[in-house]
């Protein structure tokens, strides 16, 4: 499990370990996923059977405005490094988390899996999304480059998450993690009105994290032949196929928290891409859909919230 540390592979990691498996994992001190050598003689040693790739930089419209050079370098060693030396090392079967910010940002909504490359991206995250389109393109190559030995190297493109495990760092986390630490904050100062960044008209799609990280495992058991059935992508979408404004998403994450006071929205402030919904019909027909609702997700992030303000 690449990124055990993660919002996304602790999940994972929980949820591999309920159904019994031995998951191997390494902290950024023990294995430098940045380092080649190093990948490459921890896979040759352990031999694992699959690999889970949740392992990246990542961040909100701040952080990847601030630091693109860092994202796109770094997500993209990291992919490189694992997804080589998963085939040089006999792996057969690979995961690599992809994001739903690789379609363009004006793609027909919702976002088919067919719809990659086809027009310019959002800039506000365009090194990071080049890095994850590399690493996509990257299993498809090997599976059909290295098709006679058995590759099964999958992606899975999951809409925007959120749940125990998440950063809550004003400037650099994602938004829902963001909004619920800038409005704790306010309530617990009194504060009568809440500034949140944009015009709160874009429209994004959320999942709780535990439902995703048995998505992945869902997508990476099933079947080859069935997968092919449906696609021979080897790309799967992971939404929830429910989307909300930014403005209800305040007001809805403001009634979990308990906060009274009004929400302000800055227009000087990047909104991003104006709309962002997967079409998860793929997935839904191969036998898989979510299971933990918006505000059920919510109250389950709060309570993390809080516990990891008073640890």
């Amino acid at each position: 499990m690449a990124g055990h540390t993660g919002m996304v592979g602790s999940s994972i990691v929980r949820e591999l370990s309920k159904s019994g498996h031995i998951v191997l994992t390494r902290t950024r001190r023990e294995l430098d996923l940045l380092d080649k050598a190093a990948v490459m003689q921890f896979l040759s040693e352990e031999k694992p059977d699959q690999i889970y790739m949740a392992a990246a930089r990542v961040g909100g419209i701040y952080a990847n405005s601030t630091f693109p050079a860092s994202f796109i370098y770094e997500n993209l060693a990291i992919q490189t490094n694992l997804i080589d030396s998963a085939y040089r090392t006999g792996v057969k079967k690979l995961l690599f988390l992809g994001s739903s910010c690789i379609y363009p940002r004006m793609a027909p909504q919702p976002m088919s899996e067919n719809q990659l490359l086809t027009g310019p991206l959002e800039l506000t995250n365009e090194a990071y999304a080049i890095a994850k389109i590399a690493g996509i393109k990257m299993c498809q190559a090997y599976n059909t480059q290295y098709k006679n030995e058995a590759i099964d190297y999958r992606s899975v493109m999951p809409t925007n998450l959120f749940g125990p495990g998440d950063h809550y760092d004003l400037d650099n986390s994602h938004v829902i993690p963001g909004l619920m630490r800038k409005i704790y904050e306010a309530k617990n100062r009194g504060d009568s009105e809440v500034t949140v960044w944009g015009t709160g008209k874009p429209f994004r799609e959320f999942m709780y994290v535990d439902d995703l990280a048995r998505a992945c495992i869902f997508v990476m058991n099933t079947n080859v032949d069935r997968l092919k059935k449906f696609s021979d992508l080897h790309r799967v979408n992971i939404g929830s196929g429910f989307e909300i404004s930014i403005s209800d998403l305040a007001t809805l994450i403001s009634d979990v928290v308990g906060y009274k006071g009004s929400i302000r929205f800055d227009p000087k402030k990047p909104d991003g891409t104006p709309r962002k919904l997967l079409d998860s019909s793929l997935l839904h027909n191969l036998g898989w859909r979510p299971t933990v609702d918006l505000k059920e997700g919510l109250k389950l992030t709060y309570e993390n919230f809080l516990a990891s303000m008073t640890n």
